[in-house]
């Protein structure tokens, strides 16, 4: 019988009313919900949904890095990671693998005020998540040995070097925070840690944590989708009803900072290639009345062409192309920031002024009614986008739950949205922001630091010697020790049966004709949201030789107004409609992508048409996204990961190839590009004649086709000839191509070779076969890399491909001082798995695959990669029900002779990006003779 807490003696059983529109009518979207509290305090929120055969469990812990004390950082999220390991039922790394086992997906995230944990399962698997997710909420910390929490201990201090420490701009967090906060202000640290506390955390000092913070009445339990309404609650009950209660666990009040006098800090960063500027204010917590003007206000100040930082230091300076200005309201206290990454060679001090300059004509010209209204519009369609799918709604109520006290503050929120007022956000600027003390950071490229704005000071950060990086000895404790049992009222060491599979239910589509131009679509009503494409064959494979970026040039343009509409007023028209139209480039067509609400579909398609046929070629536009193209490039020298692709693609298919060169071009393809050759590849190549559309949402067949025939009709044809691209050899012998980046505290390894197009027969078998190889995170090379070894926070191998070509790659980014072993690991365990997995593999791959099909067709994206998928390779409408015939037959043998014709480690191309100094000479021992150094 399930039992409430004294302080509750009801059941809350809600609506949240969705106030909407719909053809032009008022109309209202209903989310129902009921919330209870077991006896030991764990808070549960049920939605029921049946839209589709799934069903998502979050469970939003009220813990992270805001409860940890200065000398013991980045404790809950390295608790996040221990999480993942195994508990008293659950044996090491089977988390993934029961969860991908049943079909279903899960992950985890810490930021500074909490931590949250979640599962999409089909519905038969819901048992067996939440008897997954009750033993580690109770049944852990004697799993928590000496060797489980030194690996993860690595893992951890890898994903620092991954994500900060190798990055540009990585420490910029660091420097603010520590400057912004008091010491002992618990968001005066990173979420990370610092890897000195990281070293040194003991078992005893994590165990601890989790007994203060991990218990049921410091979290709210998800469950929404669809369950069984009469059986649910006794579930719950069965698997948490038993976790004792911790000591009661107080929610942090806020703790808003002020600033006595404006602070500037600036670092030489040895990874940066152009100049940053960042300013932060202090500001309010979030759900203060003051945060959502705050937010407007963000918005206005950076987001759009008629922002005064975008006419300021964008248009009219031209000191950058990337101005990023927003509000971040979180449970303790409130940023508002400014940053700017600046072009090469700019002084920062000149931004500094540039940005005084913005805000004195945001405070000349202030603001409209309308512009309000626009970012209202906008938000809407995001809010509806947030809960499109049942994890997206699980998400919204629990993280309302936890830190609002109720599922409905939704509700609440969107009133306080709707509220705002010009007159907010000009009193917020006022009171938080004009001459208001900030701090300033200025990051430059080493060597460069007459770039830095003018007062600063040196931040003192302390880089990671790459010789002596931070690594605890894994070998130095039992990989075998024994794990004591909690008792418990029933044997949880049984995983709980997971019930028939659902039956996979393949979207019904539709196909019409609009003006001789295919349309697929899917009904699919969950939400008042309509999303279509419109792809045009050709794309990058068109761009005149020596010219490569073209056409992501001329697709990018599209949407800088149009003959009847300026830059400003396009962009106005759209955001009124609170719709999202983007048009890009990829390797073998253009796509004209639209996120709109259903009440706008007619509205949105008039202003697609308007950007289609009538463009505008705005000169000063083109001259800005040529430059800002140009500097992208230049900043992408800083990125191992950039470095490491591009030098794959180029060895891959040789020197000038269009294969070989990026989509968005090189520097010197870019400088060479003029308003007339965009023009020249629009009038050849933009043309009905090789469209195709797609479209999904809440909308019937013929009022899709009489829309899109409108467009159509008025679309003036062209003779397309798309070009044959011959596809080079793969190597004879494998041979490393080493890239240097000085000092790399990580190295990114990608290997690989030219394999198959996704047209081919075989593309859907090579990529169940690269499964458990490197497709999981339960893959063989993330297994032992991460899991054994803790050299990288993750290694994956995949196939990709495209009508024209395809590939093969595994890849990882490592700790330095492992490049060798790594690469020496991923050409051994290619070379195994060519020779055959075992029977419990292919088991594990088949039901994988199979049961997740029910997690295939839930969002509108999830309907969109259906339909393009249809569209692009003249893919049958059934084609996942053809993919699940293939792997029910699949057999040990066809899974090897796959392996063996399309996983070949003798012939690859080995690139490591990292510190020559160091790693270049030791490579040798791989085999394959003296690495290259690439230039």
């Amino acid at each position: 019988m399930l039992k409430i807490r004294n302080f509750l003696s009801i059941l809350f059983m809600a609506s949240l009313i969705i106030p909407g529109c719909k053809n032009g009518g008022e109309a209202e979207l209903k989310i129902d919900y009921e919330k209870y509290i077991l006896d030991n305090g764990l808070e549960v929120i049920l939605h029921k949904d049946k839209s589709d055969p799934i069903v998502a469990v979050a469970i939003q812990y009220h813990v992270g890095s805001n409860r940890e004390v200065p000398g013991r950082t980045g404790f809950a999220h390295l608790f996040e990671h221990m999480m993942f390991q195994q508990s008293e039922n659950v044996g090491q790394d089977q988390f993934f693998k029961y969860i991908q086992g049943a079909g279903g997906t899960l992950n985890g995230g810490t930021s500074k005020d909490g931590t949250v944990y979640f599962e999409v399962v089909p519905r038969n698997a819901l048992e067996l998540a939440l008897w997954l997710e009750s033993d580690r909420m109770g049944y852990l910390s004697n799993t928590v040995t000496e060797s489980a929490f030194a690996n993860q201990q690595n893992v951890v201090q890898n994903e620092k070097r991954q994500s900060y420490d190798n990055q540009p701009y990585g420490h910029n967090g660091y420097v603010i925070d520590k400057n912004l906060y008091p010491a002992d202000h618990p968001y005066s640290w990173q979420v990370i840690g610092e890897m000195e506390d990281l070293f040194n955390a003991t078992v005893d000092d994590v165990k601890e944590f989790h007994a203060r913070f991990y218990v049921p009445n410091n979290a709210t339990l998800t469950i929404a989708g669809d369950f069984d309404e009469t059986t649910i609650k006794d579930i719950v009950q069965k698997y948490f009803g038993e976790i004792p209660a911790g000591e009661k666990v107080e929610d942090p009040e806020p703790m808003p900072v002020n600033l006595a006098e404006t602070k500037k800090l600036y670092h030489e960063d040895n990874f940066a290639r152009t100049p940053q500027l960042t300013m932060v204010w202090p500001t309010v917590e979030q759900y203060h009345a003051d945060a959502y003007p705050l937010t407007f206000l963000g918005q206005l100040l950076g987001s759009g062409k008629k922002a005064p930082f975008y006419r300021v230091l964008v248009k009219d300076k031209r000191l950058t192309s990337r101005v990023s200005v927003y509000n971040s309201s979180m449970e303790l206290a409130g940023t508002f920031r400014v940053s700017v990454n600046a072009n090469p060679g700019i002084s920062l001090s000149d931004v500094e002024s540039a940005v005084n300059m913005a805000f004195a004509l945001f405070e000349e010209e202030g603001i409209t009614d309308a512009d309000v209204e626009r970012l209202k519009a906008g938000q809407e369609t995001g809010f509806y986008n947030g809960i499109s799918s049942v994890l997206g709604k699980s998400f919204q109520l629990a993280r309302a739950n936890e830190y609002a006290g109720d599922p409905s503050f939704l509700t609440t929120e969107l009133e306080r949205i709707k509220a705002v007022t010009k007159e907010d956000v000009i009193r917020v600027y006022e009171k938080y922001i004009k001459d208001r003390p900030f701090v300033a950071t200025s990051f430059v490229p080493r060597g460069m630091i007459a770039m830095v704005a003018e007062g600063s000071v040196n931040a003192g950060i302390v880089e990671e010697n790459v010789l002596d990086a931070t690594e605890v000895d894994q070998s130095q404790f039992e990989s075998d020790e024994v794990i004591e049992k909690t008792p418990t009222s029933f044997d949880r060491s049984v995983p709980p049966p997971v019930g028939p599979d659902p039956e996979m239910n393949i979207p019904e589509v539709w196909t019409g004709d609009a003006g001789g131009v295919k349309v697929h679509g899917i009904f699919h009503n969950e939400v008042p949201l309509i999303q279509y494409s419109i792809m045009i064959d050709g794309g990058h494979l068109l761009d005149p030789e020596g010219k490569g970026g073209t056409a992501s040039l001329m697709a990018g343009m599209l949407t800088e107004g149009t003959a009847l509409k300026t830059p400003e007023e396009l962009e106005e028209a759209i955001d009124l409609l609170g719709a999202r139209i983007n048009v890009s480039a990829s390797t073998d067509y253009i796509t004209v992508g639209v996120n709109t609400l259903e009440r706008n579909f007619e509205k949105t398609l008039e202003l697609v048409k308007e950007i289609l046929l009538q463009p505008r070629w705005d000169e000063e536009q083109f001259e800005l996204a040529k430059s800002s193209a140009l500097f992208s490039l230049v900043r992408n020298k800083a990125n191992a990961s950039y470095l490491a692709s591009r030098t794959f693609s180029t060895l891959l298919y040789g020197e000038g190839h269009i294969l070989a060169v990026p989509t968005g071009g090189t520097e010197e393809s870019v400088e060479s590009i003029t308003i007339d050759d965009l023009k020249e590849f629009y009038n050849a190549n933009i043309s009905p004649t090789v469209a195709r559309i797609t479209i999904s949402g809440d909308i019937e067949t013929e009022r899709a086709e009489a829309a899109f025939s409108g467009l159509v009709n008025e679309w003036e044809p062209r003779e397309v000839v798309l070009p044959e691209i011959e596809v080079p050899e793969n190597p004879d012998k494998s041979q490393i191509y080493f890239v240097d980046m000085p000092d790399a505290k990580q190295s990114v390894i990608q290997i690989g070779n030219i394999a198959i197009p996704r047209s081919h027969p075989d593309f859907y078998g090579a990529e169940v076969v690269n499964y458990k190889l490197g497709g999981s995170f339960n893959g063989v090379l993330n297994l032992i890399l991460r899991e054994e070894k803790g050299f990288t926070y993750g290694a994956r191998s995949g196939f990709s491909g495209n009508r024209i070509a395809g590939t093969f790659s595994a890849s990882s980014s490592v700790r330095t001082t492992a490049t060798l072993e790594s690469v020496q690991i991923f050409k051994d365990e290619m070379e195994k798995y060519r020779k055959g997995i075992s029977s419990e593999d292919l088991e594990f791959t088949r039901e994988s695959l199979i049961k997740s099909n029910a997690l295939r067709f839930e969002t509108l994206g999830a309907l969109q990669g259906m339909l393009n998928e249809i569209s692009t390779y003249n893919l049958p409408f059934d084609y996942p029900a053809q993919e699940e015939r293939f792997l029910r037959n699949l057999t040990l043998e066809q899974h090897q002779q796959l392996a063996e014709k399309y996983i070949d480690p003798s012939g690859m191309y080995y690139v490591i990006v990292g510190d020559a100094a160091t790693q270049l000479d030791l490579l040798k021992e791989v085999g394959f003779g003296a690495p290259l150094l690439v230039k």
